[in-house]
């Protein structure tokens, strides 16, 4: 399952959920405002940014912020979904 790293107030957030839910992907959605051990991962796997939204799926974990269809569709591809 794709885990999707948000925050309240990120519009790309609300884009990217959207975009999976059109492309039928179901999500677990983890609020980085909430949760500081979740914030401190999204830093690790985005260069020490807190850029949001991150999306994951296995080892492979790619941050969708300034987004666009095509980081959505890369991310996909590249987790094989």
């Amino acid at each position: 399952m794709i885990k999707m790293y948000t925050t309240s107030w990120c519009p790309d957030c609300h884009v990217a959920k959207r975009a999976l839910q059109q492309k039928g992907f179901e999500f677990e959605e983890i609020n980085i405002e909430n949760d500081d051990q979740a914030a401190q991962y999204v830093m690790q796997v985005n260069g020490g940014k807190r850029s949001v939204p991150t999306l994951v799926s296995g080892d492979v974990a790619h941050s969708l912020s300034g987004f666009r269809p095509q980081k959505l569709d890369a991310f996909l591809a590249a987790a094989g979904l």
